[in-house]
């Protein structure tokens, strides 16, 4: 592929261009594992704390490690200056998205499913994908950002603030949509996930950013260093799908209609919202660095927030935490197809 194509394609090669055969294989090598090796997952289960797994932890680190790589800190505070972006994704995410996803979500499974879920379960399924919708992504949009050649530092800023507020919108927005007053956020896995997915990604980032750049030199560091992990990212993101699929392999089995029937409102919510956020940085005349993970975030969700929540306040096995779990099911699937979409649009932004 010539380096004009790579840019075109988001800097990626023999992995990008068949992402999506990737992807469905690891899928296929999830669910098979979950089903006819039941002691991987059952093992790889036992290294978890507060909702969180530690072999994707893992995974997800070294996706994300290669874009914390590129923020020069400097930068950061540049971010700070630039207010546009960052009210995108407060606005989308807070004012709207919780919102749309409580209208979506009852439309289809109070009505439109009305003779095929029961209104019990259907109940549970909206409490689930409210869940969803209040929780904005904290971890993967780094990768997302680092797919569509995002702003890594304005990344950062937008998750951080995202963070910020969840700490105190996530229990109100939750209680309001639900009618439910006993909401509590389990701070163990909010506090858990900042640290494993950007505390410790963006340390690691930082020191071998500033070791590398004093040893070898600012050249060094841009055209070979960083050159180095240009499949990490890709590599990571299939092996955690292998282990997440393997997790729910039953579930997939198990309820094949009812997981298809979950999934269609969540598919129509990231979608309204992408179009939303992107739409508005386009009309805002963003930089597309700073467009694309803008709309990312907002299309996402912090599905290990979602889930530790789902089991607290309505049970392992209720309607509400299988809903949380579809939404892990589709969302790498999903976000991989908005990256190709936000990749084929650069030309839309006129960035300076």
């Amino acid at each position: 592929m010539s380096e004009q194509m790579k840019k075109q394609s988001g800097g990626l090669d023999f992995f990008g261009r068949y992402l999506t055969v990737w992807v469905a294989l690891c899928i296929i090598i999830g669910v098979a594992i979950g089903q006819f090796f039941p002691d991987v997952p059952d093992t790889l289960s036992k290294f978890e704390y507060a909702q969180v797994s530690i072999p994707v932890a893992i995974l997800i680190w070294l996706m994300i490690y290669p874009m914390m790589l590129k923020i020069d800190f400097s930068s950061v505070i540049e971010a700070t200056k630039k207010p546009k972006g960052l009210t995108v994704t407060c606005v989308i995410n807070w004012l709207i998205k919780p919102f749309t996803m409580y209208l979506i979500a009852a439309l289809f499974f109070k009505v439109i499913f009305k003779n095929i879920i029961p209104l019990d379960l259907a109940k549970d399924y909206l409490a689930g994908a409210v869940l969803l919708g209040a929780a904005p992504c904290t971890a993967m949009v780094f990768v997302w950002s680092h797919l569509t050649k995002g702003d890594p530092a304005y990344t950062l800023v937008q998750v951080a603030v995202n963070d910020i507020i969840l700490l105190f919108a996530f229990t109100p927005i939750v209680a309001f949509l639900l009618g439910v007053s006993d909401v509590v956020v389990p701070y163990k896995t909010l506090f858990l996930s900042v640290i494993l997915f950007v505390v410790i990604p963006l340390v690691g980032g930082y020191l071998s950013r500033k070791i590398v750049i004093n040893n070898k030199g600012i050249d060094y560091f841009e055209n070979v260093f960083l050159k180095k992990f240009d499949n990490i990212t890709i590599m990571g993101l299939l092996l955690t799908l292998i282990i997440i699929f393997s997790f729910q392999g039953e579930v997939i089995i198990n309820n094949p209609l009812h997981i298809g029937l979950i999934a269609i409102p969540l598919i129509i919510q990231t979608f309204f919202i992408f179009i939303i956020a992107y739409g508005w940085a386009k009309l805002w005349k963003l930089p597309h660095n700073i467009a694309a993970p803008a709309s990312m975030i907002g299309a996402s969700n912090f599905f290990e927030l979602a889930v530790a929540v789902a089991i607290s306040l309505f049970g392992l096995q209720s309607g509400a935490a299988l809903a949380t779990v579809v939404g892990v099911l589709v969302e790498v699937p999903l976000m991989l197809t908005l990256v190709k979409i936000v990749n084929n649009t650069r030309h839309w932004f006129q960035d300076k």
